[in-house]
């Protein structure tokens, strides 16, 4: 007995169209730009098959997801919140550290970033919220004081280790209670408050940030550059230098953009900026048209090729044309998520199936910016392409999750 494939992949066509479209540019894009991990591992086909293998996996837990009746992510919000807050605490605690950062927690040998499951869980959160505090002239005058007793204690430890995480889950629930109908004056609150908050973010990080130390010849090459990290051990003399111990990166990070000028290519200090560097490099070298699938130069000096600069990959192979494909792709997936939302006849599936698609769509704007010079190094992998492990298949999930709920609101506008 044949199973028609229709029974596997439901739900919103054009989704699965652009989720298989990314997936194939990722494939290959990550093929490309896997030179180092080539070299580091003697394994010609190892950093493909691996990563061919994760998204496969992560294509299975999409159509398992996409089957969950919407009602049930209601259930368990809960309870991911209280994981996500219990494995954010164990990240500080006695989080593994990799480049730097302390972001991965291992348990039964599977290593995974708390992080990605708490921008899931505060999603959930606020869409519940936002669903249950709606009228008839838009949402009841608590709705943002219950939003910030769901976020901002898992926000504030994402904070600590991850800033721009942290930062991108914010914005998003700003742009979930602006879809919610929140009060414009709160919401006018909302962003002079975030003024001043990023403001006092900024001094204490020039205040507690320190000089990191230039690395020698010796060193990895993707170890002795990356803006992405910061020195493993940071020597603290009070409590909060050690809480705000990658502060020196982030302070880094921020006069590098702010300060940026123009430096003729003879005095551009390619091993301290190679990230920068040869990101531009690969831009300006694509001419416009590309130099074709394969055929990148800068993947084997460019940091995180296979990870936060693949866009600058993308355009180098692909030139225009590629680089504004991507974007179109994640552009089709909001309007998507819009259109789904819109066919909802309950207030929690249209906030949830918008969440999502503002989550990714945001997240692959930051590292679009990142790769093209427009905002400072945030280690934001772009989503469903960038090689990775956590941050795939739980994007598969988020995919999911929105095709879940185009099937339910596909039933009920048919009814």
């Amino acid at each position: 007995m044949r199973i028609p494939l229709a029974n596997f992949f439901k739900g919103d066509k054009v989704i699965w169209m652009i989720f298989f479209f990314l997936c194939i540019i990722s494939v290959m894009e990550v093929f490309s730009s896997s030179s180092m991990l080539v070299y580091d591992e003697s394994n010609y086909w190892g950093p493909l098959t691996k990563h061919a293998l994760l998204l496969l996996v992560g294509i299975i837990i999409t159509v398992v997801v996409q089957n969950i009746d919407c009602k049930y992510f209601k259930i368990v919000t809960p309870f991911l919140l209280l994981v996500s807050f219990l494995t954010l605490v164990w990240v500080l605690v006695a989080g593994q550290t990799t480049n730097g950062a302390q972001r991965w927690v291992g348990l039964l040998g599977v290593q995974f970033q708390p992080s990605e499951i708490a921008k899931g869980a505060i999603v959930l959160a606020t869409a519940q919220i936002l669903s249950a505090m709606q009228t008839e002239d838009g949402t009841e005058k608590n709705t943002f004081k219950y939003i910030c007793t769901a976020t901002l204690p898992l926000v504030g430890l994402i904070l600590l280790e991850n800033l721009s995480t942290a930062v991108l889950i914010l914005i998003v629930v700003v742009e979930m209670m602006f879809y919610g109908r929140v009060s414009g004056k709160i919401l006018g609150r909302i962003v002079g408050g975030a003024v001043v908050a990023v403001a006092l973010m900024i001094g204490l990080v020039f205040l507690l940030g320190k000089e990191e130390p230039v690395a020698n010849d010796k060193q990895n090459f993707t170890e002795r550059y990356d803006t992405t990290s910061s020195s493993e051990k940071v020597d603290s003399t009070s409590f909060f230098e050690d809480m705000f111990h990658r502060a020196g990166t982030w302070k880094k990070r921020i006069i590098k953009f702010v300060g940026s000028e123009d430096v003729p290519p003879d005095s551009f200090d390619l091993r301290n900026d190679a990230q920068i560097g040869y990101s531009n490099i690969a831009i300006a070298s694509s001419e416009f048209v590309g130099k074709g699938p394969g055929n990148s130069e800068a993947r084997d000096f460019l940091p995180q090729s296979f990870s936060d600069f693949i866009y600058a990959i993308i355009i180098e192979e692909m030139g225009l044309f590629g680089a504004i494909l991507v974007m179109l792709l994640y552009i089709f997936l909001l309007f998507r998520a819009g259109r789904i939302a819109d066919r909802c006849e309950n207030a929690f599936p249209a906030f949830l199936v918008m969440g999502l698609g503002l989550m990714l769509v945001t997240q692959a704007m930051f590292n679009m910016m990142v790769a093209v010079g427009l905002a400072p190094v945030t280690g934001q992998p772009l989503p469903l392409i960038s090689k990775g492990g956590t941050s795939t298949i739980i994007n598969c999930a988020y995919i999911g999750a929105m095709l879940s709920v185009s099937i339910s609101a596909k039933k009920k506008s048919t009814n």
